[in-house]
């Protein structure tokens, strides 16, 4: 598996991470998996709040959480880190870590396009919309890394990256 990480600057109003880097994970899956299989992984490896969905068509970020999304089915062009971010091509069994306050967006998608998303354990997720406040700058850099990465559990992957 091919994981690529990026820093990206606060973009706009978006303040993204300076901290984490984004983590992309290309074919995190092997050959045929599915929703269901992000699902399971998420779970075993202690990330909670699973859900099913897309990913918003207008740039957000959270600032209660960093959240993973997992690649289920379909395909999408997602603008990473802000407005003045990048555009990443995702497709089915890909993965990306987006550290809290990393702005994103689906800027397309195929009509079968599913994406997994969970938090870690003891993590929230809120939707930002606006320029992020002293406050919530101050709770974006006081979220601790997580003891687990998402796919490749205690060992590997963010565990190594993100500590």
């Amino acid at each position: 598996m091919n994981i690529e990480e990026i820093i990206f600057p606060p973009s706009g109003w978006v303040p993204n991470n300076q901290r984490f880097p984004v983590l992309i994970y290309r074919d995190a899956l092997p050959t045929g998996g599915s929703s269901a299989d992000f699902e399971t992984l998420f779970a075993m490896n202690g990330w909670t709040g699973i859900w099913r969905d897309g990913v918003f068509d207008y740039q957000h970020y959270h600032s209660g959480a960093h959240e993973v999304l997992g690649v289920g089915c379909g395909s999408a062009t997602l603008l990473i880190g802000g407005p003045e971010g990048q555009p990443i091509e995702v497709s089915m069994g890909d993965c990306l870590i987006l550290p809290a306050g990393t702005g994103h967006q689906n800027l397309g998608c195929s009509s079968d396009f599913e994406v997994i998303g969970a938090y870690p354990e003891g993590q929230h997720a809120d939707i930002q919309t606006d320029a992020a406040t002293t406050d919530i700058l101050a709770m974006i850099s006081s979220l601790p890394a997580p003891v687990t990465d998402p796919i490749q559990g205690s060992s590997a992957g963010l565990v190594e990256r993100w500590h």
